[in-house]
């Protein structure tokens, strides 16, 4: 089909994930697209990134989710381990791609953005260049967006300006905001020489750890620890994952001996706790953690940033449609990871033992029951597309 001679304008401020996701799949939609970053380059601070089927599904919908899936480890087998290395409960990857379509896979934030951004043209992305939303527009006007260079006018703007987003302050001044989760994390992710181990995480008392391999060799780990917000480590954070950590059970010590105290990424968890009214406001739509920031128990913080971009592309300009699409969904989901934060994060001593106990017996009994909590998250599908997953065999790498 030929492009039309005036395509619609489309802004993205933002050149995160979600903020290309969306740009792509508008583009692939015959919108003029351009993104506005504020940042020198592209190029994410911070770690891996968890695909679940439903996102690699989204990709899909804009040819991309094969190549991610040939660029990704595919989780493999592992489970969930208490601090002294016993196993509470075994994952099967066969079992849970059977269960939902398609593979959990891992790979750098950086390879997805640069994946994202080949399948752009080189014109549609600035960076150093700071966004503010001037005027929301409405059905008998374009937004506005200003930047230090000037003023962009659009028929859409795509708010994916992060968790601490402007534009969702100026769209909904009198919604509270942002609250503390209670917890707070780090990551790294480096080369361990020598090591081999299963994928794991690991639940202590108010405290987590999780370790996978990358498909280039790297190790991702991450770790958690309830902690009043704002708190840094006295000396450097390496030392701190020492003090928490460093008497758990392999691989946990080989991986902190491998870091060096700059590989250690440390943030403090928010989420929005109030869920807003709306995803849009006039032409504007808020994308990923800017509409809905969720702690990362369920690993679906990303994800959903992906399924908004697809959804938000299939309905614009009806952005009614897709708050009407997303918010009921990304709300529940919000809200799942919450009580999952409770339940891994827990400091209290008998709880934790029943919790353990519990997680055990599911295990042996019934192990499809612990991956009931992915229903109608992993297995979500994309809104009037054909899905390439579905023509490759569950499991097959």
């Amino acid at each position: 089909m030929a492009a039309p001679s005036n395509p619609p304008r489309a802004v993205v401020i933002g050149g995160g994930i979600g903020g290309l996701t969306a740009a792509v799949a508008l583009h692939r939609r015959g919108w003029r697209v351009t993104v506005l970053e504020r940042a020198r380059s592209l190029a994410p601070v911070g770690a891996a990134i968890s695909l679940a089927p439903n996102s690699l599904r989204a990709l899909d919908v804009i040819g991309l989710g094969d190549e991610i899936r040939a660029l990704a480890a595919w989780q493999g087998d592992g489970g969930l381990r208490t601090p002294k290395g016993r196993w509470l409960s075994r994952s099967s990857a066969a079992a849970a791609a059977e269960r939902f379509g398609g593979p959990l896979v891992l790979l750098h934030r950086a390879t997805l953005v640069d994946a994202l951004t080949a399948r752009l043209p080189e014109d549609r992305i600035r960076t150093s260049a700071p966004a503010t939303l001037a005027d929301p527009g409405d059905a008998d006007r374009p937004a506005r967006v200003t930047t230090p260079d000037g003023e962009w006018e659009a028929d859409l703007v795509v708010a994916a300006d992060g968790i601490h987003s402007a534009v969702r302050r100026a769209l909904f001044p009198q919604h509270p905001g942002l609250a503390y989760a209670g917890f707070t994390t780090w990551r790294v992710v480096i080369p361990v020489p020598g090591v081999e181990f299963a994928s794991h995480e690991t639940w202590g008392r108010g405290r987590i750890w999780g370790t996978h391999p990358l498909k280039d060799g790297r190790v991702y780990a991450y770790a958690a620890a309830v902690t009043p917000a704002g708190q840094r480590a006295p000396d450097d954070e390496k030392a701190e994952l020492l003090r928490l950590f460093g008497d758990w059970h392999d691989p946990i010590p080989a991986v902190l001996a491998a870091a060096c105290p700059e590989d250690v990424l440390r943030h403090d968890v928010h989420h929005i706790a109030e869920p807003l009214p709306a995803h849009h406001r006039g032409r504007v739509a808020l994308l990923g953690d800017a509409a809905h920031a969720m702690p990362p128990t369920l690993g679906q913080g990303g994800n959903q940033a992906i399924e908004d971009a697809i959804v938000l592309a299939h309905h614009a300009p009806d952005l009614a449609a897709y708050t009407a699409a997303r918010l009921p969904r990304t709300t529940a989901i919000a809200r799942q990871a919450v009580k999952v934060a409770r339940l891994n994060m827990m400091s209290n001593r008998a709880g934790m033992a029943v919790r353990d106990a519990v997680i055990a017996a599911l295990s042996k009994a019934a192990p499809a029951l612990l991956l009931r909590g992915f229903d109608g998250i992993a297995d979500w599908r994309p809104p009037g597309q054909p899905y390439a997953s579905e023509q490759t065999p569950a499991g097959q790498q």
